[in-house]
């Protein structure tokens, strides 16, 4: 191979959409073959993730990270083979998961890349449930929220790569799990399948009135990938002495207009614990949380759906295809 195939951020999802990224914002290009320097590994990219992470990083507002630049490879985590190596660390064949972009070969400090045994699980999980999905689950659910045998636990976006292991860990803690979830097909997922012990559809409407069903004992953990009305509704439901991990805010990117929380004083008077976090503000934790992870997928204690598009040229449609609801479980771009 003389040429690598990448994909580059040609313009910025205009305003007008709110944010919503279209096929044009993106370039399809080749370009020369990178070569590893000192300290470097050449990577073949065989998987792709992507995450609603990305549609923020393409806007050129203030965050918690950089956003792309112009004419930049788009970021992304990926899995796969290493093809060349100036680090004794790495060899080829080892495979590896790190930022690699979305690409099918691509160049990274030996330090950004953990090396992970695909026999053990497929390689693919590695960047869903044992990845940095998986993470964001066990470090909001477990050092968060913290909660005990026999309290019930409310995940939202239930049916995506983080809910759907995030309340797993709460079932293996010995929690009652409801999710909360678009659609009839997302529901039944979350209790036949991840064996959740109820599913609020929230695309069916009363949500109050399905809430209240669902949850008659109230709840003592939200793990909120959401925001908005359904966040509000959770408070409303809350017991004294709640803790609520904000890990998203979907329905706040998705409104030109967001309300906010609503009244402070239910807040107050139950004692409730609220706190948001960034996965990465918690690296102490990632090995822990990834050996823990791998070895319940292993032992089919927890389970996984993935929705994957083959190709690299599918990519951008697959993160529109996420960002609207269209994706089960973890999205993926197959590259191989």
């Amino acid at each position: 191979m003389t040429a690598n195939q990448r994909i580059v951020l040609a313009s910025r999802p205009g305003m007008e959409a709110h944010g919503m990224p279209s096929a044009g914002n993106f370039r399809l290009e080749e370009a020369p073959m990178p070569e590893p320097g000192p300290g470097q590994v050449l990577v073949r990219n065989d998987w792709l993730s992507v995450d609603p992470y990305m549609r923020g990083r393409m806007l050129d507002l203030r965050s918690y990270a950089e956003p792309v630049a112009l004419g930049a490879v788009m970021v992304g985590d990926t899995a796969g083979e290493v093809i060349a190596s100036q680090h004794p660390a790495f060899q080829p064949g080892d495979t590896v998961v790190g930022p690699g972009g979305w690409q099918r070969y691509g160049l990274a400090e030996a330090g950004q890349l953990r090396q992970v045994d695909a026999t053990r699980i497929p390689l693919s999980a590695y960047l869903g449930v044992a990845g940095m999905p998986g993470v964001t689950a066990h470090v909001g659910l477990l050092g968060l929220c913290d909660p005990q045998p026999g309290e019930t636990v409310v995940v939202t976006a239930a049916a995506g790569a983080v809910g759907s292991a995030a309340g797993q860990l709460a079932q293996l803690r010995g929690c009652r799990v409801v999710g909360v979830a678009g659609g009839p097909a997302k529901c039944r997922h979350v209790t036949d399948e991840l064996g959740f012990d109820a599913c609020v559809d929230y695309r069916a409407g009363e949500l109050d009135a399905q809430l209240k069903s669902a949850l008659p004992g109230g709840v003592d953990c939200v793990f909120d990938n959401v925001g908005g009305d359904i966040l509000a509704a959770l408070i409303r439901r809350a017991n004294h002495f709640a803790r609520i991990t904000l890990c998203g805010a979907m329905a706040e990117v998705n409104d030109p207009d967001p309300k906010g929380l609503p009244r402070l004083l239910p807040l107050i008077t139950k004692r409730i614990k609220m706190q948001g976090f960034i996965v990465s503000d918690h690296a102490p934790r990632w090995s822990t949380a990834i050996d823990e992870l791998s070895h319940h997928v292993a032992a089919g204690r927890i389970r996984y759906r993935e929705t994957i598009a083959d190709g690299l040229a599918a990519a951008p449609a697959a993160l529109i295809s996420l960002l609207q609801g269209g994706s089960l479980g973890k999205q993926l771009v197959r590259l191989g």
